[in-house]
């Protein structure tokens, strides 16, 4: 029992842990590269190489799709919207 109860404990730690990733960015970044959007790695739209969700800045590509987000009233950015980013010179 107290295995059982260790190993659930240990589940939870590692659950809460990895809770603070932003997990929409893998899926998001598939997206982008899927639609032929430059995406490799996390930096495409963040300033942070591991972005968490309560410590991450979006650089300007990730304010752009964020402002997508909100100008078409959906709730998780799309990726292959990346494609559509014309970026500021």
């Amino acid at each position: 029992m107290k295995k059982l109860l260790g190993g659930a404990v240990l589940t939870l730690v590692v659950w809460v842990a990895g809770t603070g990733l932003s997990s929409a960015t893998l899926p998001i970044q598939k997206q982008a590269k899927a639609a032929g959007a430059e995406a490799a790695n996390c930096m495409a739209c963040h300033n942070e190489k591991l972005p968490k969700k309560d410590a991450m800045t979006l650089n300007d590509k990730g304010k752009w799709l964020s402002a997508q987000k909100e100008t078409r009233k959906v709730k998780v950015v799309d990726g292959a919207w990346a494609k559509d980013y014309k970026e500021k010179k």
